[in-house]
């Protein structure tokens, strides 16, 4: 078994996460340079191209958002546009299989949860080791509970 990390512990794709706000301040700085450079634009115009690049960066930064929080009362799992609370009884498994695009989360109700939180993308031995400890976790307090 792992070495069971200290809680409270957040996992998050670190690279992925510089990455995206990266790319998304740059196309932000870009989409509004070029609409304040545009000499032939109206004030309108130049609003839009503003709104837009602030939509663009909002969509990458709720890209980057995705993370997984263990703490001594359980899990939380911060998805795209989703956040959703476990007790440590409720996860079953914790599984990241080759090819998988993020660590999936097999719970008592027999559904399963995708983390995005540990993702192997970029960096694909941290999500590994990550989810390791998160399993070395859920095998040492997911059963505490249970009757």
């Amino acid at each position: 078994m792992s070495d069971v990390p200290a809680l409270p512990v957040t996992f998050r794709p670190g690279r992925t996460r510089a990455v995206l706000l990266t790319a998304g301040a740059a196309i932000f700085a870009t989409i509004t340079a070029i609409a304040l450079l545009l000499e032939k634009l109206g004030p309108g115009e130049r609003l839009s191209f503003i709104v837009t690049a602030a939509l663009l960066f909002g969509v990458l930064a709720m890209l980057a958002r995705v993370k997984v929080v263990a703490d001594d009362s359980g899990v939380t799992v911060v998805n795209i546009a989703s956040k959703r609370r476990l007790d440590w009884a409720e996860i079953i498994q914790v599984n990241l299989r080759p090819g998988d695009p993020w660590v999936f989360l097999n719970l008592s109700d027999g559904t399963s949860l995708p983390a995005l939180g540990i993702q192997p993308g970029i960096a694909k031995q941290q999500a590994i080791t990550d989810a390791r400890a998160l399993r070395a976790l859920v095998e040492a307090r997911g059963t505490r509970d249970l009757p």
